[in-house]
């Protein structure tokens, strides 16, 4: 199924992202759940060919809207010819007004950083770069399945930092048996590197990865739950120390670098996307739309010739779907959700369509809060978030579309 060939709305203030899968990785990480998939060889220009026919299809279904931001993720988008990204950059202008401060993202591993093909990136349009370190220490890194060393590690850091303005890169802690002392040496050694953003996250075990088996087979265990809490308040502290804002729940910013795209996610705007495995939504006049696209590589490759796109499923979300929607994702950020605008964007306010009691409930425990703009998990809260969102889901009172 896909969407009507028809404009979308172009009343959306906010503008749209666009998201580009690249489903391609040197290895399979144990402990990933990301549509990523390991291959002998490619036919780099039929992938080219494909990728630039699907954003000319989404192109066209929404030309004219304003793009803020594009993000190549993956898999690992640094794998992908240089040519390939400048010239799907190049077509953006085909279909939208670019916003003069695009902010266009690319992922990429250590293994697969390479300083003359970071020059090319940038020189395609590339303006940010996020990295997937995910540890500083050799044990670790062997533990989660990383194919780089923390030499080539700190190495990706400095040759992207000095590329671009704007770069982060990520880590992952409460490993087994880790401890507060060697995360806090890890974290602050981490922040000499940083270059004003960062992405903290805790290990999750996430099912149908390789680390789930290992897990269920109890080959190794993770820090319980008050111990994970204590990872948690003590990674808040020290990169609040180094002036980094938790701005997102996992995500951690100085002033001025906080990612644009993210955000777009998080305040529930519009996406469109391009690739196997991507996910979008996108408003047309009253409806907004849920979209997924065919996950294998080849069944993606094979739909693109058939109807020049890839995707298999597009569902309109009802008013229930998106309040959930926007509550899940609006609430892991700090600042939470801007009342009026989830009042524009659902007709209704959330006072209307929340249970006064529940609210109120959460907020003596401490854990929700609201200003006359916003409302919002306290940091607090944020150490019990997906409870809190929980609680929240169950009482939720579906609005008048007439309000």
């Amino acid at each position: 199924m896909s969407i009507k060939e028809t404009f979308f709305d172009k009343s959306n203030e906010k503008g749209i992202g666009l998201y580009i899968h690249w489903p391609f990785c040197q290895s399979k990480c144990p402990y990933c759940d990301f549509n990523s998939h390991v291959r002998q060889s490619i036919d780099e220009q039929a992938w080219e060919d494909a990728l630039l026919q699907e954003l000319s299809y989404v192109g066209q279904q929404t030309k004219g809207q304003h793009l803020t931001s594009a993000f190549f993720g993956g898999g690992t988008p640094s794998l992908m010819p240089a040519q390939t990204v400048q010239k799907l950059l190049e077509a953006l202008g085909n279909y939208w007004t670019l916003d003069s401060d695009l902010e266009v993202t690319l992922e990429g591993n250590p293994n697969s950083i390479e300083l003359s093909k970071y020059r090319d990136f940038k020189a395609a349009g590339i303006n940010r770069v996020s990295v997937g370190i995910q540890s500083l220490r050799q044990d670790s890194l062997t533990f989660l399945g990383r194919l780089h060393n923390a030499t080539e590690a700190k190495r990706a850091i400095e040759i992207t930092s000095t590329l671009f303005e704007r770069s982060s890169f990520d880590l992952i802690y409460t490993l087994p048996n880790q401890t507060p002392k060697e995360w806090q040496q890890e974290l602050e050694e981490a922040l000499t590197f940083a270059c004003g953003h960062l992405s903290l996250y805790q290990l999750i075990i996430e099912p149908g990865t390789a680390f789930h088996t290992r897990y269920q087979r109890g080959d190794f265990q993770l820090p319980s739950e008050e111990k994970s809490a204590e990872l948690y308040e003590l990674t808040r502290d020290i990169v609040g120390q180094h002036g980094y804002e938790t701005y997102e729940v996992s995500n951690y910013a100085q002033h001025g670098h906080q990612c644009h795209h993210n955000n777009l996610y998080w305040t529930y705007g519009d996406y469109v996307c391009i690739g196997p495995g991507a996910h979008g939504r996108v408003s047309l006049g009253d409806q907004k739309y849920a979209i997924k696209n065919y996950k294998a590589p080849e069944t993606w490759l094979e739909k693109i010739k058939q109807h020049g796109h890839g995707q298999e499923i597009v569902d309109v979300l009802t008013a229930e779907d998106q309040l959930i929607e926007h509550l899940l994702m609006g609430l892991r950020l700090k600042t939470g959700i801007h009342k009026e605008s989830f009042h524009q964007i659902h007709g209704a306010s959330l006072a209307m369509i929340l249970d006064p009691k529940k609210v109120t409930f959460l907020k003596g425990l401490g854990f929700l809060d609201e200003s006359d703009t916003h409302f919002y998990v306290t940091p607090s809260g944020l150490l019990r978030l997906n409870t809190i969102t929980s609680e929240l889901v169950t009482t939720l009172k579906s609005p008048s579309r007439s309000v």
